[in-house]
Formats: C-alpha cells, structure tokens, sequence
C-alpha cells in the first residue's frame, strides 16, 4: 500500500502565499504523474497543476502564472507553490500520485492523500 501525506495547508490573506507538500511513502517501483487537485464546498473536485516523472507540467487556467508544481523523484515528493492566492483559491486541497508496483503497466494504481485546507480570506 502507498500513503501521500499533504501537509503545508492554512490560511493567509489575499495575495499571500503558500507551499504545500506531499509525500508518498509505502510499496513504490516508480511514480509516474503526480498532481495536484482541490475541491471548494458544495462543489466538484478539479485539477489544479499536475506534474511527469520528467518534469513536463500542467496547470489550471485559473492558476497559470501564480502556481508553480514541482517534484523530487528522490523524495516521492510533490509540491505546490501558491502566489497571489485569492478567495476563490479556498478549497480543500488533494494530492493524487500514479504509482507503479512493478514495470508492468498493469501494476500501476491512484492514491489520493486525505486533503490540506486552504483558506483565503481578508
């Protein structure tokens, strides 16, 4: 089994920042994508930025320019740098890892850590 751990989550004023982390630890071969998503109250949970085992990154139009994910594949750890938070940044934050048992394609499986609150508020 493979736990992500979130941590880094709080609240802060608009404009100011956060970083969050996660780190994956249990049976791990090899972490392919990592990412992360966040879900607000009364609403669905969406991606954020997501992140390959070689670098190449994805992000949310609502955080482009803001948001910055990074990796250290030496760690199983990723991490999400948040600049210029606004109120509608106010979410529940997940981390999710796709995670390999082996080579084979077959072996590999979603985790999903428990979640790090973000608020934003003045």
């Amino acid at each position: 089994q493979v736990q992500l751990v979130e941590s880094g989550g709080g609240s802060v004023q608009p404009g100011g920042s956060l970083r969050l982390s996660c780190a994956a630890s249990g049976t791990i071969f090899r972490i392919d994508a990592m990412g992360w998503y966040r879900q607000a109250p009364g609403k669905d949970r969406y991606l954020v930025a997501t992140i390959t085992s070689g670098g190449a990154t994805n992000y949310a139009d609502a955080v482009k320019g803001r948001f910055t994910i990074s990796r250290d594949n030496a760690k199983n750890t990723v991490y999400l740098q948040m600049n210029s938070l606004k109120p509608e940044d106010t979410a529940v934050y997940y981390c999710n890892a796709q995670v390999r048992h082996g080579e084979a394609d077959w072996t590999k499986k979603d985790y999903w850590g428990k979640g790090a609150l973000v608020t934003v508020s003045p």
